[in-house]
């Protein structure tokens, strides 16, 4: 399979949609806040794991050329520097 180039701005839109769109209800849990999931936007095939890093390594095994968005299960933000994440309620 060749690799789709899209921008970064157009990766992050479709993930976010497969995110909303039904991946969300299935991950959103209390076990699952603030773990990573890993989309992969061509599929929409995604993996949870603490970090991402296992979760993106299997998605590229399986589709190597594939394009994967992270999202943190729960927050609005992946990471945060010095500052406190703050907990999206929906």
């Amino acid at each position: 399979m060749q690799a789709i180039l899209l921008s970064r701005e157009e990766v992050a839109r479709r993930a976010k949609q497969l995110y909303e769109s039904g991946i969300r209800q299935k991950v959103e849990t209390e076990d699952n806040i603030g773990k990573m999931v890993i989309i992969d936007i061509e599929t929409g095939a995604y993996e949870v794991d603490e970090t991402g890093l296992q979760a993106a390594r299997s998605l590229s095994a399986k589709h190597p050329y594939s394009r994967l968005f992270g999202i943190c299960i729960g927050y609005n933000v992946a990471a945060s520097f010095g500052g406190v994440m703050e907990r999206v309620n929906r």
